[in-house]
């Protein structure tokens, strides 16, 4: 089981903000959308480059390098060329800080 990871104070992380975190090695995004948080791996499954830095429409990401969309808040593929969802991660708001932890290998 991997510790939860400190990403940012919820008073500094507002609504449409991103944030990047290595979780355990994993490199991992974590997006307000409207006050809620979710995490996605920051890996775009068509080609292994990172989605932070593509446009954000509403709670869907583009892939800044051929334009893959996913969706945040579920992690699925939405249009190609990628055709595998991105994995996502449990969020939660502990003491004041927005944290992340990669729950895949509990």
């Amino acid at each position: 089981m991997s510790d939860w990871i400190d990403v940012a104070p919820e008073d500094a992380f507002p609504p449409g903000a991103w944030r990047a975190a290595d979780v355990d090695g994993t490199d991992v995004a974590v997006f307000n959308l409207g006050g809620r948080y979710y995490a996605i791996e920051n890996v775009c499954t068509h080609d292994g480059g990172i989605l932070t830095g593509g446009a954000i429409d509403g709670d869907v990401i583009v892939c800044p390098r051929h334009g893959a969309r996913f969706c945040i808040r579920t992690g699925e593929v939405l249009s190609p060329p990628a055709y595998e969802d991105v994995a996502t991660f449990p969020v939660r708001v502990e003491a004041g800080s927005v944290q992340v932890r990669d729950a895949r290998w509990d």
